[in-house]
């Protein structure tokens, strides 16, 4: 079984640098993790790989240092793994992202199942995996919560329908979305890392896609405009005491501050 799992390189944290004019995050030189709902993603596809065998590859879209997410998807048991990167595909929004990716998809070669996770923490839009799928051609379906079956040419699974839980079994190739309820991902394997330290990340880049019209990627091929985005504000302002009743004024504090309130 051929299976794409699409991974992304996400800010570690919310104190990151926005351009004041496209409003898009700064990624170069913010510090990075793999998205953690991808973690799940991973999982799910390295267990179908040991139930089924077949070959587990990832896909990234970023810059040149998203590979370092790909080098840990290789730790944690990942076979292949390919980095869509191009000036060409910078500031794009879901849309655009979604197409390049489904671009890139075709680029590399059929798959019988597709899986991503359920968003990114950075853009939490949840709509990257369906519209790829419809850039695709194939079926999407999203909250999977178990897969039961892997047959030659279809999977039964289960998924949540908001109201209820519904048992489908779907022809391949399809593209599914898994919540963290699915499965606990693996911890990446030392070992597995230093086996994987000369496995070569291929590069996509716009010249390699079948569609190298940049009007349809980046910020030309992006519907959607951010109007402003911006890092969460901290307050900062201390206050030492060091005189009197400290544990009266604590606690009239944190009743002014409403932390604390009196029970009925």
């Amino acid at each position: 079984m051929e299976i794409l799992v699409l991974i992304k390189q996400v800010p570690l944290d919310s104190n990151v640098g926005v351009d004041p004019k496209t409003g898009v995050i700064k990624r170069e030189n913010a510090e990075t993790k793999l998205n953690p709902y991808d973690l799940f993603a991973l999982e799910t596809a390295l267990r179908l790989k040991e139930l089924a065998g077949g070959i587990v590859t990832v896909l990234t879209m970023g810059p040149p240092q998203a590979e370092a997410a790909i080098r840990e998807a290789f730790a944690m048991g990942a076979d292949a793994g390919y980095l869509l990167t191009d000036r060409a595909f910078a500031g794009s929004d879901v849309l655009a992202t979604s197409y390049a990716l489904s671009q890139a998809i075709k680029a590399i070669g059929a798959f019988d199942l597709v899986v991503c996770g359920k968003q990114t923490t950075d853009g939490d839009t949840a709509q990257v995996g369906s519209e790829c799928s419809e850039f695709l051609g194939v079926p999407c379906l999203a909250n999977v919560q178990t897969i039961e079956v892997i047959d030659p040419g279809a999977v039964t699974l289960v998924y949540d329908a908001g109201n209820s839980f519904i048992r489908a079994t779907v022809q391949l190739p399809v593209l599914i979305s898994v919540d963290k309820d699915i499965c606990q991902p693996r911890l990446p394997s030392w070992n597995r890392m230093q086996a994987s330290k000369g496995r070569v990340v291929k590069k996509i880049t716009l010249d390699d896609l079948a569609d190298k019209n940049r009007s349809h990627y980046g910020l030309d091929g992006s519907p959607t405009q951010v109007v402003r985005i911006f890092p969460p504000e901290h307050e900062t302002t201390t206050e030492l005491w060091d005189d009197g009743d400290l544990a009266s004024r604590l606690f009239s504090f944190l009743q002014e501050k409403k932390f604390l309130q009196e029970l009925a």
